[in-house]
């Protein structure tokens, strides 16, 4: 189950950014865009981040996922389309393979929602 080194390295990405904040922030939701082609679980990965962030300063934070579609593109077609995850990942049409994908590798945190002291919302956005 990567969904649980995953989330390690999520945490430690959060981490460094909270730890180098001058005054510590409310932290309150997490979001995250993962595409579909990465094989990262958003059930598993959710789960993970609530196992892993009882009693530390994520405790209670959301994790908001947004899954991406995998879409690819068929260059002797010229038209996208959606390849079936481990069934058919050749065009639908003429068969080529895919080599061209448009979505769905994508991986990484968009941004944060945090509460500063003075209970003003921000939110940083990668």
């Amino acid at each position: 189950m990567h969904e649980t080194d995953m989330t390690k390295a999520l945490i430690l990405t959060v981490k460094d950014w909270y730890e180098s904040q001058p005054e510590k922030p409310k932290i309150e939701k997490i979001h995250l865009t993962v595409g579909q082609f990465t094989c990262v679980e958003p059930l598993g990965l959710q789960f993970a981040f609530e196992a892993q962030t009882c009693n530390t300063f994520l405790a209670g934070v959301e994790l908001i996922i947004k899954d991406i579609p995998l879409i690819a593109f068929c260059h002797s077609c010229q038209q996208e389309y959606k390849p079936e995850i481990g069934l058919q990942y050749s065009c639908p049409d003429c068969n080529s393979p895919m080599n061209d994908i448009r979505s769905g590798r994508e991986l990484k945190i968009d941004r944060l929602e945090y509460s500063a002291i003075n209970n003003q919302q921000l939110s940083i956005k990668n």
